[in-house]
């Protein structure tokens, strides 16, 4: 027969699954979400008030050079003006304080005049754009105007500043040069004919052609445009306010908000050590999620519930038995060790308990071995009968007469659990001993593990937390599989990628993972579970008489006991509930 079933890992995902992946966990920060939209609707509705009673007014003017002639093409206006420069010029205080005279406004609120004015400078264009807000419309336009006709007057005089000084600097030249040539010129008249009189008007020829010169640069000059530019739109009332309007605001400011409050949920997703999603546990663990028990609501109950039970955690845990059973990891050797990462373990010895159910619905030989000495209490939940028929072989040298020794455990002493309907399946339980190390390494707990061995036998053992304690280490090499038990929001993924490596290193292999939510107790917290109303734990049953030594050896069930199956009659399994430890 050719062997199928191939090791389970963790599923490949593409980058469209990754991206889903991380949206669904930025989701789980409604909160961060929640406030960021918050903040982001109250400043929209800042922003609407504060821009209610806005208006702005715009004048443009478009800016001209000096010219002679205003037809010539050759003329570039962007060569004589700098456009940055006047766009300066009219910012300046010098423009407000002119507009504040023809406004006649106070000395008081010359500083607001000045704020109420921007500038700007239309890109490949020369013209400047005047755009005054104030808290009235006519007072907008009013006072948009003025600085447009402000500045407007104030680079005119600046124009007919430049150009007098300009003639004025030619007529100082010229005048000298008028003056020597009235005075060559009398000499000539007095002069007689002869070569004299010829040298003298050749050198009045050349004075008269240099006050030519002057004259028609000062001519040229006086008769330049010196138009500073016109407004080609002049400042109108607004007919309403400048904001956005309440409702606009509100839709940017949820806009804005929903974005910084997904910034924040990235940021607190990429700084969260904590698993938050099934993929994140699969990664560390480099393993599958085998299950996800559904939530309690319930509020806890006995280990093996009796009655009507929650469906739903029933075909879970009959999903990841399943699982476990088409893995040939775990098919080659069907030795099961079930451990949280810390804390309680609660929720693992339910998984345990339920596992062996699972397993002996489907006709399986199913031994449970509770390896927790530290806190021992399956014997005291489950429905247990001391004196049923004995399908595992008892150990050799029962339990001590003198107390309990470093060998005490395991004693010899074995439990039917009845499951049910599912069936029945043994129980080894724990007991509390001076050394735990030494006995999780002994040889009658080796042989009792190696057990699975036998045909159609199933071993499942329970240990304490293993990032607590070293007790889970101890048994990793001879039970080699293991399944996580663990709450995704209460445990870090360091957490899970060192429990991979300490399994790995001591030669065992993570077969899986199954995820549960928090345990009621622990949401309302542990006043009520010391309260006056809890339940004190059971005692357990007394262990048998000592009797003599028998071999190792599993003895065949009867017949009529046997629950046959292979799989495909199986029975409605009942819950196994997580209860007060």
């Amino acid at each position: 027969m050719i062997e199928t079933n191939r090791p389970a890992a963790a599923p490949a995902e593409d980058e469209p699954d990754l991206l889903r992946d991380q949206f669904k966990q930025l989701l789980r920060y409604r909160r961060l979400i929640g406030a960021g939209v918050g903040i982001g609707l109250l400043g929209g509705v800042y922003l609407g008030i504060s821009t209610a009673d806005t208006y702005v007014a715009t004048a443009d003017v478009v800016l001209r050079a000096p010219t002679d002639d205003p037809f010539n093409p050759s003329l570039a206006p962007d060569k004589a003006i700098n456009i940055g420069s006047e766009r300066q010029v009219a910012l300046s205080s010098s423009i407000a304080e002119a507009a504040k005279k023809s406004l006649k406004i106070p000395d008081q609120d010359f500083a607001s005049l000045r704020s109420g004015l921007q500038v700007t400078n239309p890109p490949q264009t020369m013209v400047l754009r005047f755009t005054y807000t104030a808290s009235s419309p006519k007072e907008a336009a009013r006072r948009a105007n003025a600085m447009t006709q402000a500045y407007l007057l104030k680079r005119q005089e600046a124009l007919d500043a430049t150009r007098d000084k300009m003639v004025k600097g030619y007529k100082e030249q010229r005048d000298p040069v008028a003056k020597q040539l009235d005075e060559l010129s009398k000499e000539i008249a007095r002069m007689p004919a002869g070569a004299a009189r010829d040298a003298a008007t050749s050198s009045k020829t050349d004075l008269q052609s240099e006050v030519g010169g002057y004259n028609g640069k000062i001519t040229k000059l006086e008769a330049l445009d010196m138009t500073p530019g016109r407004v080609t739109s002049a400042a109108t009332a607004p007919t309403g306010p400048d904001g956005p309007g309440i409702f606009m605001s509100l839709a940017l400011g949820a806009a804005v908000g929903l974005a910084l409050g997904l910034l924040a949920a990235w940021v607190r997703l990429v700084f969260d050590p904590a698993p938050r999603s099934e993929g994140d546990v699969s990664r560390a663990l480099r393993a599958p999620v085998l299950g996800s028990l559904p939530r309690d609501k319930t509020g806890g109950g006995p280990l093996l519930a009796a009655g009507e039970a929650d469906p739903r955690l029933a075909e879970e845990y009959r999903s990841v038995a399943f699982r476990l059973a088409y893995d040939s990891r775990f098919a080659d050797r069907r030795r099961l060790l079930v451990v949280a990462p810390r804390g309680s373990s609660e929720t693992a010895a339910a998984v345990a308990v339920n596992l062996a159910a699972s397993f002996a619905e489907t006709g399986k030989d199913v031994l449970l071995i509770e390896a927790d000495l530290r806190t021992p209490v399956l014997a005291s939940q489950l429905p247990t009968d001391a004196g049923g028929r004995p399908r595992w072989s008892q150990m050799p040298g029962g339990p001590s007469a003198g107390g309990h020794g470093e060998s005490d455990w395991p004693d010899g002493r074995q439990l039917v659990v009845d499951a049910g309907e599912s069936g029945a399946f043994d129980l080894i339980p724990g007991e509390q001993v001076r050394n735990v190390p030494r006995a999780l390494t002994s040889p009658r707990a080796t042989r009792l593990i190696s057990e699975a061995d036998s045909p159609n036998s199933t071993v499942v053992v329970l240990a304490p937390p293993v990032l607590s304690y070293a007790d889970a280490l101890a048994l990793v090499d001879r039970v080699d599989g293991v399944l996580v038990v663990c709450d995704p929001r209460a445990v870090h993924r360091t957490d899970l990628s060192r429990i991979r490596e300490l399994i790995s290193g001591a030669g065992g292999t993570v077969l899986g993972a199954v995820l549960h939510t928090p345990l009621p107790t622990e949401k309302r917290g542990r006043g009520k579970a010391k309260g006056k109303g809890a339940p004190a734990p059971a005692t357990a049953p007394p262990a048998p008489a000592k009797s003599a030594p028998q071999p190792l050896t599993r003895e065949p069930a009867e017949p009529e006991q046997h629950i046959p199956g292979d799989g495909t009659d199986t029975v409605a399994l009942r819950t196994v509930r997580t209860g007060r430890r």
